[in-house]
Parts: structure tokens; C-alpha cells; sequence
């Protein structure tokens, strides 16, 4: 019943944008990932938040990649030449410059696991210019809808054993990240989400104002997790096979929100809306509209 009057809810919850659905890389499952086309898509399905990853290039450019090298998947070289998966760590962004990055295709060539995808020829985008693109998008979309606002969860991807080999250390590619956002005008609808703690921890320190998201994907307790981080996350991010009612209680009480990843299919939708979280992460965010609007 509860579930069944969340859904009746909906519009409502859309339109005070209470329910956090993010678009995961865009819309993985519709579009190629991490790219301008996938933002647009997202946001035309009504999205809250767009989910987006950053790596960091040779001339220290932001840029929209999950990877920190051209992976075989989904990406051509800049001759539009097949990249395998022996030799795509080869291909390492933090040592090419970003002219050279967006030579190559990363749209056109067909995924193995997302056969879904319209297909098109695109590149992976600087953080500026997705930004810039996605505001001047919903400016005009606000014509129709004033109160509409997008959010953006940004993820850093570093890790220890990468640093100064696929990325510098968290300091430098925290201040590079943050100073990109200083230029914006979302900084206050910005989240800053990661899995390596180190990059949260300076940015906890060094800047406050931006809001944090501790991603999880191993099987420890909320509260070793918690220790390890060690200050009070805005939003707690875990895979969400890793997720219960309990959890989410327990995070509420402790004034965390809760926005499991990644979830795509309809009945583990369902699911996770029925714990209580606050939002969730979907390649397929048309899914969930798609559910609620029947």
C-alpha cells in the first residue's frame, strides 16, 4: 500500500523534486555514456540529477569519462580504428592532451552490454561544456516549467594505487574539479560523489560548501564506513544490492540520504522506492517513469 500510494504521489513528487531519480553517465541504457547526447536525453525524461563521471587530462582539462583510458567498449581511436582491451590502458587521458581525447569516436561503435543504445558519433565532453550546455538546455526548457531545476552528482575517478599515473593525487584533482564549478552557476546544485574517501576528505576540509556522496560497493557495516570517511556524508551511495529498510532507517536517523546505485530493473525499482530511500541511480531512468505514470 505504501508503495502503491508513493506511485499515486508522483507527480507531485516530480514537481517538488523530493524523489531524487538520476540519470546514470546520462542514460547509459539510451544513450552512449558520459556524453552531451546522454544529458540531453536524461533531462528530456525528467531527471533530477544527472550522474556523471571526471577524469583529468594531460593539459589538466575536466573531462566526462568513467574510465581513465579509452576503453575497447565503447570507444574508436582518432582514426576511427578499432581499440582492444589489451592495448586500452595504452590509451591513458592523463597523458593526452584534450584535442587529442576528443578525436576519437566514443558513440558510434555498438555495446556489448547496452545494445540498446542509439548510436552516434561523439566524443567524451569537457565538465565546462556539459555544464554550459545542460543550463542553456533547461533555460529554455523553463519556459514551459520555471520551477524546474537540475542537479548534478559528479564523480571523481581516483583511486591510491592510479595517482600520478592515471590521475594526480586528490589535492590537485580536487582543486582542479572545484575550480571549474567556481565558474558555473551550480555550485549549490553540485555533489561531489566518490569512492576513494581521500578526495571527500579534502574536499570536506577545503570546501565545506560543496556537498558530499560516500559511494560503497564492499560489504562492511554503514558505521565502519562512516569511521573510515570520517565526518557525515550528505548522501550515502551504495550498490543497491547492498541496501535494506534498516539501513535506510538507521541512515535517516543519522540525517543521511540515501541514493542506491545502480538500479535498471523495474521490479528492484520497485524494491528500493519501497525502503524509504530518497532517490535512486538508473541507466534507464526511463523505466521508472515509465512504472509510475502506468
Amino acid at each position: 500500500m505504501k508503495l502503491f500510494i508513493s506511485f499515486l504521489l508522483f507527480p507531485f513528487i516530480l514537481f517538488s523534486q523530493n524523489f531524487d531519480i538520476q540519470g546514470h553517465r546520462g542514460c547509459r541504457g539510451l544513450m552512449p555514456e558520459n556524453t552531451i547526447e546522454a544529458m540531453k536525453k536524461a533531462i528530456d525524461l525528467g531527471v533530477i540529477s544527472l550522474e556523471m563521471d571526471v577524469v583529468i587530462s594531460k593539459d589538466k582539462q575536466i573531462l566526462l569519462s568513467h574510465e581513465p583510458f579509452l576503453s575497447h567498449e565503447i570507444c574508436l581511436d582518432k582514426n576511427k580504428k578499432e581499440i582492444t582491451e589489451v592495448n586500452e590502458h595504452s590509451y591513458n587521458l592523463y597523458q593526452m592532451n584534450y584535442d587529442e581525447i576528443k578525436n576519437c569516436d566514443c558513440g558510434s561503435k555498438v555495446h556489448p552490454r547496452f545494445k540498446d543504445q542509439e548510436k552516434l558519433e561523439t566524443y567524451k565532453p569537457l565538465l565546462s561544456e556539459v555544464i554550459y550546455f545542460i543550463e542553456e538546455y533547461v533555460s529554455k526548457l523553463q519556459k514551459g516549467d520555471p520551477g524546474r531545476k537540475i542537479y548534478y552528482n559528479i564523480e571523481t575517478k581516483s583511486d591510491p594505487k592510479g595517482d600520478e599515473i592515471y590521475h594526480p593525487a586528490p589535492k590537485e584533482f580536487v582543486d582542479l574539479l572545484v575550480s571549474v564549478l567556481k565558474n558555473t552557476t551550480i555550485s549549490n546544485r553540485a555533489y561531489i560523489q566518490s569512492f576513494d574517501v581521500r578526495t571527500l576528505q579534502y574536499l570536506h576540509q577545503k570546501y565545506p560548501e560543496y556537498k558530499t556522496v560516500l559511494l560503497v560497493e564492499n560489504k562492511m557495516s554503514i558505521e565502519e564506513n562512516l569511521k573510515i570517511l570520517g565526518f557525515k556524508p550528505n548522501v550515502y551511495s551504495p550498490e543497491f544490492i547492498l541496501l535494506d529498510k534498516k539501513q535506510v532507517n538507521f541512515l535517516h536517523k543519522k540525517g543521511i540520504k540515501v541514493i542506491p546505485w545502480t538500479v535498471n530493473n523495474p521490479e528492484d525499482i520497485k524494491q528500493v522506492i519501497s525502503y524509504g530511500v530518497d532517490g535512486l541511480i538508473s541507466d534507464y531512468p526511463n523505466r521508472y517513469f515509465e512504472m509510475v505514470l502506468k
